[in-house]
């Protein structure tokens, strides 16, 4: 026989033995445990007196005996009280030892007094001490390795390694070992070795699983037949996992991981916190810690409104307000379903907040009922408003202009004048990259609603400070590229690019809330707070990208064979290839490194209503040349693709530049 013929034997003789003990009742295993504590204890305390005394000990009289045989029956009992009878011994792990140790103690504290109340003398103190060790030692052995029979070559009997996924983990620390343990108590995964960058941990094992240098990974996938790699480094920055991922997008795996450090609220993993490799994954952006008294100094001890509540800016902006201890929250939504989950969702999140929790109001509604908003405002005495309600899909906005500029332009114009007479404190707009020089309809109502509270702001004994802060796409959003991508991909492809070209800033929805929270807190009225969205993303690398990492190949002249299609549909109408964020060059810094501030051109009141006029007008008519041509006249930069200007002979209106400073 060989030695490779008598391992297998030896293994397939752990498997019946684990298959029998675990085929067992709850009650047969309880006995069998208490049995082996027995005996242990007794080897254990006959080991103490032996080792004590320098030879085979036996009791010198029958009632010594007595008392001697008492000592594993209270052992028993104390694992008992301690709950040990109640683990799952292939579960067990290192959470026994404690136990085990306080138990023991506590079971010859119980001997120590009985022997004191039977009057014996002479029961030597070091005998006890070795009795504890030993027997806490051997009854921890007893468990260990019974953990290791039952885990059979690291998963349970009844699965078919065969039948298992080959995984690797990145990250040996103490996060990727729990991740081991609970893949290999699957009946799913098979870790088959931990990648690190750790030199000190190259060829070392962990957990009984080996550790690779990363130049390896490659060779792995291909050799061992690799599927996926798990990512288990919690601590790691966004920039470092984005490094990690690039690493692993030429490899025809799929990509999970582990939540960042705090997302993780206990420190047990399962494979169920796994999660599929999201785009914000692949950004490489660290947030920038907020500063608390920005964040809280508009909102706490105030009564605060949001607009467009339910929506995914909205939300969000709800959520972390709630956080800050707000007088009153009100939340403004259109539509029913969305107030629904986002009021029960505040009212959880506050549940525990005690008597100072913040009162709770949910409004249905829209941003055109003047009384309505009137009466929101007034009735609940607002001093801080985030309007984030608009429509914000180009396409559908473009095809429904009357509405489109409806909501989002004189929707603004309703609330800002609501606003102004219930003499609330501030009024922050929330505005979009599409602003700026728009191609779009979409754009073009929001760089008007901006101007609205330009012009708002720069009236005369204005009391109320109105500001607006504009930013790129953010991740995740409803209609979010991303979102559509992981669907395509998800559903087989393929995943429609708009064109090769195209590209976009990004920003994650909470870090966007958050910045919106503290620029508006550092307004003084009429200024253009954009954030910083780091480094742009090319649409189609970010597709390819997210194939890859979901463990697809896309099809290509260049693999024919691939999983996923990239199919470039073309530019839709209003969209451009590349947004930009800044109107003028007129920018500042703030006290926040991801804010800047803007002083922009705009329209004064006198100036701007008149043409607000002729846009109503525009729109009922429904001639696209007359709105287009209102548009290039009053909103700076406003084009439209392969339309040319139509000269109508109208005076372009006043503009005042962009340093005018108000208030």
């Amino acid at each position: 026989m060989t030695f490779g013929e008598f391992e297998a034997q030896i293994q397939e003789t752990r498997r019946r033995l684990s298959a029998w003990l675990i085929g067992r009742g709850r009650y047969e295993k309880r006995a069998l445990i208490v049995a082996t504590d027995i005996a242990v204890l007794s080897l254990a305390l006959w080991l103490a007196f032996t080792l004590r005394y320098g030879l085979g000990y036996r009791p010198d009289t029958w009632k010594f005996a007595l008392l001697t045989a008492a000592v594993p029956v209270l052992g028993v009992a104390a694992f008992a009280q301690a709950g040990l009878y109640r683990m799952v011994t292939r579960y067990i792990g290192g959470r026994a030892i404690d136990r085990i140790g306080a138990a023991l103690a506590l079971s010859i504290l119980v001997w120590t007094l009985l022997i004191f109340m039977s009057g014996l003398q002479g029961t030597p103190r070091t005998a006890m001490v070795l009795y504890w060790a030993l027997g806490s030692g051997g009854t921890l052995l007893v468990r260990q390795v019974a953990a290791r029979a039952l885990n059979v070559t690291g998963y349970p009997i009844a699965a078919d390694e065969r039948l298992r996924v080959p995984v690797l983990i990145w990250g040996a620390g103490a996060l990727g070992l729990q991740l081991a343990e609970a893949l290999e108590r699957s009946d799913r995964y098979l870790p088959m070795g931990f990648v690190d960058t750790n030199p000190s941990l190259w060829g070392q094992y962990v957990g009984g699983v080996k550790v690779y240098r990363p130049e390896r990974l490659a060779g792995l996938v291909e050799r061992v037949g690799i599927k996926e790699v798990m990512l288990a480094i919690p601590q790691a920055t966004k920039q470092q996992r984005a490094e990690v991922l690039h690493h692993l997008e030429p490899l025809p795996v799929a990509v999970r991981t582990l939540p960042a450090l705090e997302e993780i609220a206990s420190g047990q993993v399962t494979v169920s916190s796994l999660r599929a490799v999201e785009a914000a994954d692949l950004l490489g952006r660290d947030p920038v810690p907020p500063d608390p008294d920005l964040l809280s100094r508009c909102v706490a001890n105030k009564n605060v409104m949001v607009t467009g509540a339910g929506g995914s800016i909205g939300s969000e902006l709800v959520r972390q307000i709630a956080r800050q201890r707000p007088s009153k929250l009100v939340l403004f939504e259109a539509s029913e379903n969305a107030l629904y989950e986002i009021e029960s969702e505040v009212r959880l999140l506050l549940s525990a907040g005690g008597a100072d929790k913040p009162a709770v109001v949910a409004v249905l509604g829209s941003v055109l009922d003047a009384d309505l908003v009137a009466r929101t405002i007034s009735g609940n005495a607002v001093h801080t408003i985030y309007h984030a309600a608009a429509f914000k899909h180009v396409p559908i906005v473009e095809a429904n202009a009357v509405v489109g500029f409806r909501n989002n332009t004189f929707g603004t114009l309703t609330i800002a004048e609501a606003a102004e007479r219930a003499g609330a404190e501030r009024l922050v707009l929330i505005s979009t990259d599409k602003a700026v020089r728009p191609s779009s309809l979409m754009g073009a109502s929001k760089r008007l609603a901006e101007m609205v509270l330009q012009a708002k702001a720069d009236e005369p004994g204005q009391g109320t400070i109105f500001t607006m802060v504009r930013f790129g796409n953010v991740l995740d959003s409803s209609g979010s590229v991303v979102r559509l991508f992981r669907r395509q991909i998800e559903r087989g492809g393929p995943v429609t690019v708009t064109h090769k070209g195209m590209i976009r800033y990004f920003m994650s929805i909470p870090e966007a809330a958050t910045l919106v929270i503290q620029a508006g807190a550092m307004a003084t009225g009429g200024e253009v707070f954009v954030l910083d969205m780091g480094e742009p993303v090319k649409i189609d690398d970010l597709a390819r990208s997210m194939v890859r990492l979901m463990g697809r190949e896309v099809r290509d002249e260049a693999n024919p064979n691939g999983d996923i299609e990239i199919k470039y549909v073309g530019l839709r109408p209003g969209e451009k290839l590349a947004e930009e964020l800044l109107i003028g060059a007129n920018t500042a810094g703030t006290e926040h490194p991801r804010i800047q501030r803007s002083q922009e051109p705009y329209l004064s009141l006198e100036h701007l209503e008149p043409e607000l006029e002729l846009l109503t007008q525009a729109l009922a008519s429904g001639e696209p040349l007359a709105l287009q041509e209102l548009l290039r006249r009053t909103v700076e930069g406003y084009h439209v693709g392969g339309v040319e200007s139509v000269e109508t002979g109208m005076v372009p209106p006043e503009w005042h530049p962009g340093t005018t400073t108000v208030h």
